[in-house]
């Protein structure tokens, strides 16, 4: 089947990357600039943001997977066998959609990369795809959202990336007879009527070539996946990796594939579905949460996002343990984002404008903190463990349940709570709740520091060097009276042999 699948699936370019995990795991190197950027954006949008209701799913629980919304859509546009998901393209209409004000939010906000929103279980492709006809140019919105949106991407300098969460759409969508999964016209589209072995292997070549159609086309430079650890597939996912690695070799181009469950066995950034389950110590491989700005990823109606604390103190705590944030927002239908997520955004941006030279390009330390909230996150991890929760990655376990969601502590951060971060022998000590007087950090005490003499202290956004000094409890530093930000505070400490 999986040979079937890959005929007439052009090879990978000439390159180091031969069609194995063992090639890819050699000749692969992670991203300097995933490394270097730290916090990037990415959405849901799609047809699904019409109904704006229950979730991203819709697809699924309106034609049975779920009665409440099968009954909430049957009340608001007629039962499903009347009208169908497809009947929502018309209004999917993106009409405000301006690609070049989203590229400015996504800069204002601190952003480096982006994702374009590729296609979702549905089958529905946001760009101008020669091998699905079901896309956005020859419906809805009939624009290439994905191409308008990278090119205004590009246009400021941001990197970017297409999502891609359509390998569960063969048997994503359930049975309704009567309905118009059985339309000869929409019949492929919903993937329902047909699901024979012959059937299959057409959805795999398709899935394998709209892959290197969007490499050719737009020349991402990450590819993101939501699919599972299927070893019987990894031919299919290994052509994807040899094409797009050796693409991007005759570019001069570093890229990366980012994917959730370890689904790829080598060259992989992993990916964790919300926040809660990320590693919380520090690891030796980079990573980042696909975390959602409300409870929802697509955007569905009265959803109010989460404080913009939450996501300044995950970034903190993600980039201290050798991992990014990847926030994602829910558009509304007409390409409008709302103005609250909007709101989060710009003061995330304006939290990194302070405090950014702790977050970007900074490499982690021995240590991701210190504090209470480290303790509570070390014995989570135990009871996590304890319970079967560990992960694997390349062999090696990593705890995968959080604190409160990416480490947060379910009490609150106190005085005592530092992040640490490094860029060269510069150190950065985030302190996650404004002192009073004070920040004592245990971890630069007299004879537990590294060597070299510290020479100044300064708080990002404050004018002047901090007094301080040191003993054998802590590196003591004396705070001003007006805070220079809001969420968490960044000290920046020289004079220290880090290396």
């Amino acid at each position: 089947m999986i040979a079937a699948a890959l005929k007439d699936i052009p090879a990978p370019p000439p390159g180091p990357f031969d069609e194995s995990w063992e090639s890819i795991e050699k000749n692969y190197k992670d991203p300097e600039w995933f490394r270097d950027a730290k916090f990037g954006i990415m959405m849901h949008w799609g047809i699904y943001s019409v109904p704006a209701h229950g979730s991203e799913w819709y697809v699924r629980y309106m034609y049975g997977g779920n009665a409440d919304i099968m009954r909430w859509h049957t009340e608001h546009f007629g039962p499903p066998t009347r009208f169908g998901y497809k009947d929502f393209l018309p209004m999917f209409t993106a009409a405000k959609w301006d690609p070049d004000a989203w590229a400015a939010l996504f800069k204002k906000a601190g952003a480096k990369y982006v994702l374009a929103p590729g296609e979702h279980h549905d089958g529905f492709s946001n760009w101008d795809s020669a091998i699905n006809p079901y896309n956005a140019k020859n419906y809805g919105p009939h624009r290439d959202l994905d191409g308008d949106l990278i090119k205004a991407l590009q246009k400021v300098g941001l990197k970017t990336g297409i999502s891609d969460h359509s390998f569960f759409h063969f048997v994503f969508i359930p049975a309704l007879p009567g309905s118009d999964e059985y339309d000869p016209k929409w019949a492929a589209f919903y993937s329902v009527a047909d699901r024979s072995e012959t059937a299959r292997i057409k959805f795999m070549h398709d899935w394998v070539a709209k892959r290197i159609e969007t490499i050719e086309k737009y020349h991402p430079d990450m590819l993101w996946f939501d699919m599972n650890t299927d070893h019987a597939i990894d031919p299919l996912k290994i052509r994807v990796a040899a094409y797009y690695f050796n693409w991007a070799r005759q570019q001069h181009k570093e890229v990366g594939i980012s994917a959730k469950q370890a689904a790829w066995v080598s060259g992989q950034i992993m990916d964790y579905e919300r926040e809660g389950r990320a590693p919380m110590e520090l690891t030796d491989w980079i990573w980042q949460p696909d975390d959602p700005i409300t409870n929802k990823f697509g955007y569905v109606e009265e959803q109010k996002p989460y404080p913009t604390d939450q996501f300044v103190w995950k970034i903190v705590e993600n980039v201290s343990k050798n991992g990014n944030l990847l926030l994602n927002i829910s558009p509304r239908a007409d390409g409008t984002i709302p103005q609250e997520q909007q709101d989060v955004l710009l003061a995330i941006g304006k939290w990194l404008e302070v405090n950014g030279e702790a977050i970007y390009g900074t490499r982690p330390w021995i240590k991701y903190g210190e504090g209470p909230a480290t303790v509570g996150a070390a014995e989570a991890m135990v009871a996590a463990r304890a319970k079967g929760f560990a992960g694997r990655l390349n062999g090696q376990n990593q705890g995968n349940q959080m604190v409160g969601g990416g480490g947060l502590p379910r009490k609150g951060y106190t005085p005592q709570d530092i992040r640490f971060t490094t860029h060269g022998d510069t150190l950065y000590a985030t302190v996650m709740s404004w002192p009073d007087a004070e920040a004592v950090i245990t971890s630069l005490a007299s004879g537990k520091a590294p060597r070299g003499k510290i020479e100044k202290v300064e708080l990002l956004g404050h004018v002047g060097a901090l007094a301080f000094t040191q003993d054998a409890i802590g590196l003591h530093v004396k705070f001003p009276a007006e805070k220079p930000c809001d969420f968490a505070y960044a000290l920046k400490i020289t004079g220290l042999k880090l290396k």
